[in-house]
C-alpha cells in the first residue's frame, strides 16, 4: 500500500460500486472509508430508493468519509436529470490525524471515479444540506 504522503491504496470494490451507481444506477449513494490508514474501502451502500436524508444520516459526526451521491432533480423545463456528486466529508469534530490522512488520499481516490459531475467538501451538515446541493446545480446552470 501507499504511504501517507502519496495517499492510501484503493480497494477494487470501490471502483466497482461507483460504476454500478453511475452506469447501471443500482445504488443511490456509496460512502468510503480508510481502513487501517492504508486502503480506501466501501463503508456503506444506499439502495436506489434511499433518500438524501438517508445518505446524510450515515455520515459519521466525528470521522471523515468520501462519498458519491446520485442526485435526481427536475430542470426548469420539467425534464428529469441526474448529477453525480463527490463529497469529501471532513467534519470539524474529526481527529486531526484522520483529516490529514483523508486529505492526503483524496485526490488519488477521486481520480479513479470517472463521471463525477460536482465536487464538494464539507465540514458540517449545513454545507451539504439539500439547499446547498440544489444550489450547486443552479450555479452550474448559469
Amino acid at each position: 500500500m501507499a504511504n501517507a504522503a502519496s495517499g492510501a491504496g484503493v480497494n477494487d470494490e470501490c471502483i466497482t460500486k461507483f460504476n454500478e451507481l453511475q452506469a447501471k444506477r443500482l445504488h443511490r449513494y456509496v460512502t468510503y472509508k480508510l481502513q487501517d490508514s492504508k486502503e480506501v474501502v466501501i463503508d456503506q451502500v444506499g439502495e436506489r430508493a434511499a433518500t438524501y436524508d438517508d445518505f446524510v444520516g450515515v455520515l459519521p459526526e466525528n470521522d471523515c468519509r468520501y462519498a458519491v451521491f446520485d442526485f435526481d432533480y427536475m430542470t426548469k423545463e420539467e425534464v428529469p436529470k441526474s448529477k453525480i456528486y463527490y463529497i469529501f466529508w471532513s467534519p470539524d469534530s474529526a481527529k486531526v490525524r484522520s483529516k490529514m490522512l483523508y486529505a492526503s488520499s483524496n485526490s488519488k481516490f477521486k481520480t479513479g471515479l470517472n463521471g463525477i459531475q460536482i465536487e464538494m467538501q464539507a465540514t458540517d451538515a449545513s454545507e451539504i444540506s439539500l439547499d446547498a446541493i440544489q444550489g450547486r446545480i443552479k450555479d452550474r446552470a448559469n
